[in-house]
C-alpha cells in the first residue's frame, strides 16, 4: 500500500497544466478529467489524492497539514509568507511583479506616495528598501483605474504581457520581482513522507529542465 500524498491544486489553467505534469510523471487520477464538480480526486495505486481550491488558498492548507504537497505563485508566498518549504520552480504561469503609472508620471519624492494594490506586503518591502514613505492603497479589482482617476499615483499589480496597462494607458517603471508557479511541502509531512515527496519532487524536476 501506497502511502498517500495529499496534493492541493489551484483552480483554473494553471491547475490543469500542472495535473499535466504529475500526470507525465505516473501519478496519474484520470477522473480528475472527467466533467464533474468533484473537488477531491484520489488513486491509491500512485499514492496520490488530489484536491481543487483556491489558488490564494493552497498555502493555507499546505502550512496547516491539510495538504502534504501543493502549487503556489511566488506573488503569494511573498505576500503572505507562509510557513512552508519550497521546493521546486515549476517555471508555469510565468509573470513578474511590477510598479506601473500613468506615462507622464514623475515621482515628487517629497510627499507621500500613495501606491494602490493587491498586494500590501509586497509593496511595503520594496518600498522600505528603497526608503521611500508610501501610503498603500489596498484594492481587490481592477487596479488599473486607481492612477486614472486620481486615487493611487502608481500601482503594484502582476503583469503578464502588459496588454492590459497599454489599454489603460498604463506603462511599467519598476519590476519588483519575477512570479512563477512553485511546488511547495508541509514541513511535518516533509520530515515524515519525505521518501514520498521528494520522488515527486524529482520527477517533476526533470520536466522543467527539459
Amino acid at each position: 500500500m501506497n502511502e498517500m500524498i495529499n496534493v492541493a491544486l489551484p483552480k483554473g489553467r494553471l491547475g490543469k497544466k500542472v495535473y499535466d505534469m504529475f500526470e507525465r510523471a505516473g501519478y496519474e487520477c484520470p477522473s480528475i478529467k472527467e466533467d464533474n464538480r468533484k473537488l477531491i480526486f484520489e488513486n491509491e495505486d500512485a499514492g496520490v489524492r488530489y484536491f481543487w481550491v483556491k489558488p490564494s488558498d493552497v498555502t493555507i492548507y499546505v502550512e496547516r497539514g491539510a495538504a502534504d504537497i501543493g502549487i503556489a505563485g511566488k506573488d503569494i508566498l511573498l505576500e503572505y509568507e507562509p510557513d512552508v518549504y519550497e521546493l521546486l520552480d515549476l517555471n508555469l504561469g510565468k509573470c513578474r511583479m511590477a510598479v506601473a503609472a500613468k506615462g507622464d508620471f514623475r515621482d515628487n519624492t517629497g510627499r507621500t506616495l500613495r501606491v494602490a494594490t493587491k498586494f500590501p506586503g509586497i509593496t511595503r518591502n520594496f518600498y522600505e528598501k528603497e526608503s521611500r514613505d508610501i501610503d498603500i492603497i489596498k484594492l481587490n479589482g481592477s487596479i488599473e483605474i486607481a492612477p486614472i482617476l486620481g486615487l493611487s499615483d502608481v500601482i503594484v499589480d502582476i503583469v503578464e504581457t502588459g496588454k492590459t496597462l497599454k489599454e489603460n494607458d498604463l506603462e511599467v517603471i519598476d519590476t519588483i520581482v519575477p512570479i512563477s508557479a512553485r511546488l511547495i511541502a508541509n514541513k511535518a509531512s516533509f520530515k515524515f513522507k519525505t521518501k514520498a515527496i521528494e520522488g515527486i519532487r524529482d520527477s517533476l524536476r526533470v520536466q522543467v529542465n527539459q
